[in-house]
């Protein structure tokens, strides 16, 4: 049996408003990371995505986490994240070792070079979000962005009616 398309008639196209809400979300997460990335690697040498695993490393408990948790927090695949890591620790910023209580499991941890490096590229990087992102928003929009952004995280709350 072969599927056809639905017919136009059917689908329930996006508004316009709906539409530029979406490709604005888009363009500017795409625009933002671009540049966060591009202006950590020139300063600092560290890719945003190296930076993301470093700041969860060094805000976790004794600066180590689960290979298995560190991807789902930086939303990588875990073939994605091994091959960070594995730049990481040649770069002598993280080392890996093993779970004593689960053979298959690997944890990821910070070094002392690592921490250092993070250091570095922490102060720059929350300026050049606050410059390309929050400069933008007043407080009480930056309030409203979060409590949106959380409905959607939680996908718990119902749509509002009006």
């Amino acid at each position: 049996m072969t599927e056809t398309a639905p017919s136009s008639s059917s689908v329930r196209e996006l508004t316009e408003t709906e539409l530029g809400a979406w490709r604005g979300f888009l363009q500017v997460h795409a625009q933002l990371v671009k540049q966060l990335d591009a202006e950590l690697e020139a300063s600092h040498g560290v890719p945003l995505s190296s930076y993301e695993v470093l700041l969860f490393l060094a805000n976790s408990p004794d600066g180590r986490m689960r290979m298995s948790e560190l991807a789902e927090r930086v939303l990588l695949s875990r073939s994605g994240l091994t091959r960070l890591i594995d730049r990481l620790e040649r770069d002598g910023l993280v080392e890996r070792s093993a779970c004593s209580s689960d053979k298959r499991g690997w944890f990821a941890e910070i070094t002392v070079n690592g921490r250092e490096r993070f250091k570095d590229a922490r102060g720059s990087h929350l300026d050049s979000v606050r410059d390309g992102f929050v400069r933008h928003f007043s407080e009480t929009e930056l309030e409203q962005l979060t409590r949106l952004w959380e409905r959607l995280l939680r996908r718990d709350e119902p749509a509002p009616s009006c």
